[in-house]
């Protein structure tokens, strides 16, 4: 192959990454000993490590290189799709997340199931499935995309060892190894981008006359170029309203409410306070941040290319920005750390969202075709095999995204093309009460056979194309969206009133109209919401009963605790994040101050070491 990039130093950088990585991975496999283990990492985790494992996996592998792409075709105005986050997130946080969590969903097919029916829980099971497994396949093609072009290794084969690679550390660990190679992955991410600005910088200032790397950026970009948003409708493959419709309307609404890896993530938050921490964080001060991070390579080599003449080919592809701009700035090692880093971006992205797909196959196939009659370890096995062949689908998948002209398109069209149907069935479902069972089913099949009808005849999408122009060959691909959307919602609502709604009884605690009874639902019981404080423990093994745990009268009346209140124990070490912990129930109090009885299994479950002392606080 001809212009391969990069070292041998930075071959063996890459190499390193990827040994230290599926070692880390590889570890905590011995913190998933069941299946809740496996897909939510026995629900125990602190906001700030769930923080860390969202960016490792908002970030994405393609979301280098697609939005470095756009930087450099069209400057700052590529990061507004970042921002889009913002609109929905009061409706998760508020709505969606305390829903999913409280009513414990394995699943989002499931809470189609509950709120419709089981036909609406199988078709959601198999969209939801080739929504994920297509997305993985993106990631898989971009990373391959960029090795190819270092290690000049054929583009399927690079997909095939990648896919490998991840397998050996996910295999054992489950969400337990995602959320802690994530924590290490999740720094990397940002550091390496923000590492990546700064040497841009700098090689503008040793090039050019500038004493500023900010101004000299500044200065040798078009003025259309500093605009924070696109122009409203054009060019036809980058405009404000497609943009909207597109990332804003079904991506961020998809990647919120129907993204099952990141749901799996706030699924594993000790708790819905936790999980809306980790959210508001995120949406607040880490997405502008990886807004920079994913595109500032492409505004570095536009002014490269402007003040520098030479320094980029004329003729750069546009999947090649990123790869290109990386290698020129940076000297030997520092490049496959760069690259290490796009590395990383796609494991802790695909990672979770394999991990999310077995998760979807065991919870809404294999346990309802098996009336859940196997053994937990059995289906352990199972959801290892599963994450498998999802990998295998999804390499089989590769080739028909390479078809498309570049990264961004192929996964602009993705989003357009899975995730409208689902989008509208669980928006509405959540948000209006009187959307029935026979309307969503109708959704997802009529609305789909309509958006089938909107790619083969072009002309049905015109009336909403805003002035875009129809591109030959690609049709509306921004505003496909919208005409999508449109038409989903539109038989979703025709079809609600022509049919009978459920009864209020069948809907108690699955749609927004509902939150204030949550707590109660998740605990069978009445909420104790006065406050305590929390004690410091030892433990005692003593067998109580399932989930069952008691403290001292002294200790419960410090927490102000009830028997029967809900109680989360954890290792007193705070930078463990919750990894060694448990849920439990109150029993009835002892007279041995600052001591906790639990069952053998618990302190194994927890992993608690005899004589360090564990914090309790209550729950709820």
């Amino acid at each position: 192959m001809e212009n391969i990039l990069g070292t041998n130093l930075d071959r063996i950088v890459i190499l390193a990454y990827f040994a230290v990585v599926m070692g880390f991975g590889a570890y905590f496999g011995k913190y998933s000993k069941t299946t809740s283990d496996y897909f939510f990492g026995g629900r125990r985790f602190a906001w700030w490590l769930i923080t860390i494992s969202i960016v490792a996996t908002g970030i994405g592998s393609h979301s280098f290189v697609k939005y470095s792409t756009k930087a450099y075709q069209y400057g700052f105005s590529s990061t507004m799709t970042y921002m889009n986050d913002w609109f929905f997130m009061p409706l998760f946080l508020f709505g969606w997340l305390p829903i999913i969590y409280y009513m414990k969903l394995g699943s989002i097919p499931e809470y189609f199931e509950k709120r419709f029916s089981r036909e609406a829980r199988y078709i959601a099971t198999f969209m939801i499935l080739m929504y994920m497994i297509g997305y993985i396949a993106i990631q898989f093609l971009t990373l391959a995309t960029a090795l190819y072009k270092i290690y000049g290794i054929p583009l399927m084969l690079t997909v095939v060892l990648i896919a490998i690679a991840t397998t050996i550390y996910m295999h054992f660990g489950g969400q337990t190894s995602v959320i802690f190679t994530d924590l290490i992955q999740g720094f990397i991410l940002i550091f390496a981008g923000l590492l990546l600005f700064t040497l841009g910088l700098n090689f503008l200032v040793e090039n050019t006359s500038y004493a500023s790397g900010l101004k000299a950026l500044w200065d040798n970009l078009k003025p259309a170029e500093k605009l924070p948003l696109a122009n409203f409708n054009s060019p036809p493959d980058f405009n404000f309203v497609g943009i909207f419709w597109q990332d804003g309307i079904a991506g961020s609404i998809g990647f919120l409410f129907l993204n099952q890896g990141l749901i799996m993530r706030f699924m594993a938050a000790r708790s819905v306070n936790e999980g809306r921490k980790a959210a508001a964080f995120n949406v607040l001060v880490i997405l502008p941040i990886s807004a920079i991070v994913v595109s500032n390579a492409g505004w570095i080599g536009k002014a490269i290319s402007n003040s520098v003449p030479g320094a980029l080919p004329i003729d750069l592809a546009p999947n090649d920005v990123f790869v290109s701009v990386a290698n020129l700035i940076t000297s030997p090692g520092v490049f496959g750390f760069i690259i290490a880093a796009l590395c990383a971006a796609l494991m802790s992205t695909s990672d979770t969202l394999v991990n999310a797909s077995s998760s979807v196959i065991i919870n809404d196939i294999y346990r309802p075709l098996t009336k859940n009659k196997s053994s937990d370890e059995e289906q352990l096995r199972l959801a290892r095999l599963a994450s498998v062949v999802v990998k295998v689908i999804a390499v089989c998948l590769v080739p028909f995204f390479n078809s498309f002209e570049s990264i961004y398109e192929a996964h602009g069209w993705f989003h357009s093309t899975f995730t409208p149907p689902l989008v509208v069935g669980v928006f509405l479902g959540i948000f209006w009460k009187r959307f029935t069972s026979t309307a969503v089913i109708a959704t997802f099949i009529l609305g789909a056979f309509l958006m089938i009808l909107g790619q083969m005849y072009p002309s049905l999408i015109s009336p909403f194309s805003h002035g875009i122009e129809l591109r030959p060959g690609r049709g509306y691909s921004y505003i496909g969206a919208l005409y999508n959307l449109f038409v989903c919602a539109g038989v979703g609502v025709i079809v609600t009133f022509f049919t009978k709604p459920n009864a209020d009884k069948q809907l108690t605690g699955l749609t927004v109209f509902d939150v204030h009874k949550l707590k109660k639902i998740f605990k069978g019981s009445s909420i104790n919401e006065a406050t305590g404080k929390p004690v410091l423990v030892n433990f005692k093994v003593k067998d109580l009963g399932k989930d069952m745990v008691s403290f001292s009268k002294d200790d419960m009346k410090t927490i102000n605790a009830s028997k029967g209140d809900l109680v989360y124990i954890q290792d007193s070490r705070w930078w463990l994040g919750g990894l060694k912990s448990i849920h439990a129930t109150f029993d009835d109090p002892h007279d041995e101050n600052g001591v906790v009885y639990m069952s053998e299994v618990q302190r194994d479950s927890g992993m608690f070491i005899d004589n360090l002392p564990l914090k309790a606080e209550k729950e709820m």
